[in-house]
């Protein structure tokens, strides 16, 4: 598989779009800290979130740009440490920089109480349900790499784009609902998160063994390198893994028995009114 130049990392427009895209991401975040700022000097911002969201957006760059970019076309160690920063690494540092909170405490009372109902809508809390994110997060690396679907997305630089967007989407859902600093209306309890957690890491330990094994695999590249990519997935899945169990245990605060519209004014939301509270967590 040899994508055409410039649309497998290795220059051109792709890679300049890319670079403009995390830039843009950057100095968004950035911007938005200012606002916080402004609008309430009293709370700040913390600086290790603003940290996190910078170290997000460069190993994004790692992933996503030469070198390794143009040698993920070409060999599964390079499309596997891919996998890995842009699915587990790069969404667990930017869930960490808390995102939403920052959002709500940047935006206009209106706008903010828009997000808060958003979060409130039965989609985003389908979304956040266990379920859901483990099968869009762990569930899709079966249908991926066991059926024709990885060799036709690797054909078709349309394919391989939407394979990154993939992984960046449901690596940041599942960092979100595990691990995430920001409040949510249907996050699940600390024991549901820790078995969800489990179940994942399980999971991609088997998904690795029957890779390495060649078990109904279907990945058009070399042994080795599929035998080394499963090894890839296996060691630097399990490392990703204790980060986001880490981050559990970092973000998580105790529950308290409070109404909830105090605990959505608490944590940044907003309580049903849709009004918009500080966060206590900095």
């Amino acid at each position: 598989m040899h994508p055409a130049s410039g649309q497998d990392g290795t220059g051109g427009p792709a890679t300049v779009l890319t670079v403009l895209v995390l830039l843009a991401a950057a100095a968004g975040y950035l911007l938005a800290v200012r606002r916080a700022r402004r609008r309430n000097p009293a709370q700040g911002w913390s600086r290790t979130r603003t940290l996190s969201f910078l170290t997000g957006t460069a190993l994004l760059a790692v992933a996503l740009l030469p070198p390794l970019a143009p040698a993920a076309h070409t060999d599964f160690r390079g499309h596997m440490t891919q996998h890995l920063l842009i699915g587990m690494y790069a969404p667990t540092a930017l869930v960490l920089a808390a995102p939403v909170t920052l959002l709500l405490r940047a935006l206009p009372p209106a706008r903010a109480r828009q997000v808060t109902a958003l979060l409130h809508s039965p989609p985003a809390r389908l979304l956040a349900h266990p379920a859901v994110v483990l099968t869009l997060s762990t569930g899709s690396l079966v249908l991926l790499y066991f059926t024709p679907l990885y060799n036709t997305a690797m054909a078709h630089p349309a394919g391989h784009g939407l394979m990154h967007a993939h992984f960046l989407a449901s690596g940041f859902l599942f960092a979100y609902v595990v691990a995430g600093p920001d409040p949510a209306p249907a996050r699940p309890g600390v024991r549901a998160r820790l078995v969800c957690l489990g179940i994942a890491i399980a999971a991609h330990a088997l998904i690795a063994q029957a890779m390495y094994g060649g078990f109904f695999v279907d990945i058009h590249a070399p042994i080795d390198q599929v035998q080394q990519g499963a090894e890839i997935m296996y060691y630097g899945g399990d490392i990703a893994e204790l980060l986001l169990a880490a981050a559990l245990v970092a973000t998580w605060r105790p529950e308290r028995r409070t109404p909830r519209a105090t605990r959505w004014a608490e944590g940044g939301i907003g309580g049903p009114a849709g009004t918009v509270g500080p966060s206590p967590v900095r």
